[in-house]
């Protein structure tokens, strides 16, 4: 039997095993070709509210737990990744309409992600503190408990994986709730992957779900942590609510993120890089980079050299043959994209490649004469489009790249004395320097500024453990203290 044999899922959530939710079934489509692959099951408020109780009780046990097994469950994980990675990649392939390349990397990562949360459970979880008293005294990590895991469609493996591996290593339970579209490769994957590692049952549950799920999930008095990955407009309800039910809440949200193109860059090269930062999954990532800002003496030539870059990327079915771009992944992000294309155009920009569709095909899109005013230039787009607009001087790179509400990630093409320099002065909390804007490494840390969430809670021991844990103070004295009552 495969790792993700449909007998095992279908039309099944996975609560203490695998059983039918209470929500119903959804179709799983395949965005390329608008085929069914399958059904999967949905979870209701109630499923969400009964699987935090479990997880829960699940929970003390597996914290109790000696570090080094733990462990050993997260380095049979990682290499079950990539036993399992050609299958896995297929259903990323099909399910969300990813290059088979971008497949390939979701499930490197994943790996990544279990091999560096199998190191957490044996890193120092604590500090000893002076004291005035005659005492020791601690400040020790300890694991927050029930843990909640919200991840989008785009990169659905590694979205959830970067959450899920280290919550479980430092003794955490989990709730998943998959984006229903890519359910299979961002939840089935993942649960088939721990049990087959050796996780006890209770402590990874998948809840697929619409509204009410992600707010059962956010709001059961179980749960202590909420880690969102997503919108800006949907992680700002869900900050809210944790708040309102004193949750710690992590939002790693959406960008509109800069690429500048420095005098005397190599032009061919920033192109490329400019090319892949837009067109990357089709620009269905929140570090795709949105914005392309170009010195002068350069503008011209780059809009031309980019524009070619789009105009021969092919564009297609990604399981049936080589190609760059796949499918959008719906008929609504399709509209959306090209909604704010037209509207631009319609503002005044030129369309320079693309602005066409067929079926939830985009060809990949530039946009020159555009004006800092202009849909595709303040929004998120979230498909492949590249709007670029021309600098004259580095201050006025620094002040068209600060003016977004998004500040996630950044990319500087150029002189590296000015690229640092505009790295010191553009808020940002990614900043690439000679790259484009789309990157991630499992030890690195990984979050945005301003509209883009609330810091780095992914990546690295420090944040991991600062993200998934609560800090408790300890003290112990050799008797019972004195006390003048």
């Amino acid at each position: 039997m495969s790792l993700l044999d449909a007998d095992t899922w279908t039309a099944k959530i996975f609560a203490d095993g695998w059983s039918g939710g209470s929500g119903g079934t959804a179709p799983v489509i395949e965005p390329a070709t608008g085929d069914p692959l399958g059904a999967i099951g949905m979870a209701d408020a109630e499923d969400a509210r009964k699987a935090a109780t479990r997880a829960a009780a699940a929970q003390a046990q597996w914290a109790a737990r000696p570090p080094g097994e733990r462990a050993a469950v997260l380095r049979r994980a990682g290499a079950l990744w990539e036993a399992h990675a050609e299958e896995i990649q297929d259903w990323i392939v099909r399910e969300s309409g990813a290059i088979r390349a971008k497949a390939a990397l979701e499930t490197h990562i994943a790996a990544q992600e279990c091999y560096e949360a199998a190191a957490l459970p044996s890193h120092p979880h604590g500090t000893v503190l002076p004291s005035d008293e005659a005492r020791w005294s601690f400040a020790r990590r300890r694991p927050a408990g029930v843990v909640s895991v919200i991840a989008p469609f785009n990169f659905p493996v590694i979205l959830s994986i970067r959450s899920v591996a280290p919550a479980l290593a430092l003794g955490n339970a989990v709730l998943l709730k998959p984006d229903p579209r890519t359910a299979v490769c961002g939840g089935v994957a993942l649960v088939r992957i721990f049990q087959e590692a050796g996780l006890p049952e209770g402590l990874l549950q998948l809840l697929p779900g619409g509204a009410d799920v992600g707010e059962a999930v956010v709001t059961a008095p179980e749960v202590r942590v909420v880690s969102f990955t997503g919108s800006t407009a949907a992680g700002r309800r869900v900050g809210e609510l944790g708040a309102r039910h004193l949750k710690r809440t992590h939002l790693e949200l959406g960008g509109n993120n800069a690429l500048i193109v420095l005098p005397g860059a190599d032009l061919a090269l920033a192109a490329s890089a400019g090319a892949f930062g837009s067109f990357m999954h089709q620009g269905q990532i929140c570090m795709s980079t949105g914005r392309h800002l170009v010195h002068e003496s350069l503008y011209d030539a780059y809009v031309e050299a980019l524009s070619a870059k789009a105009a021969h990327l092919p564009v297609g079915d990604p399981a049936s043959g080589q190609v760059a771009l796949g499918p959008l992944i719906d008929d609504r992000q399709l509209g959306r994209v090209d909604d704010l294309v037209r509207r631009t155009v319609a503002a005044g920009a030129r369309l320079a490649a693309g602005g066409t569709y067929q079926d939830l095909f985009y060809a990949p899109t530039v946009l020159a004469a555009v004006s800092p005013t202009m849909p595709a230039w303040t929004d998120e787009v979230f498909g492949p489009v590249a709007p670029v607009v021309p600098f004259a001087t580095t201050e006025e790179a620094i002040a068209l790249a600060s003016e977004s509400e998004y500040g996630l990630s950044l990319g500087i093409l150029g002189d590296v004395g000015d690229a640092m320099a505009i790295a010191d002065a553009v808020p940002s909390g990614i900043v690439h320097i000679n790259e484009q804007t789309v990157s991630d490494e499992a030890n690195a840390p990984f979050g945005g500024v301003g509209a883009s969430g609330t810091g780095s809670r992914f990546g690295g021991p420090e944040a991991n453990i600062e993200a998934f844990t609560e800090t408790q103070w300890l003290t112990a004295r050799p008797r019972i203290a004195p006390y003048p009552f």
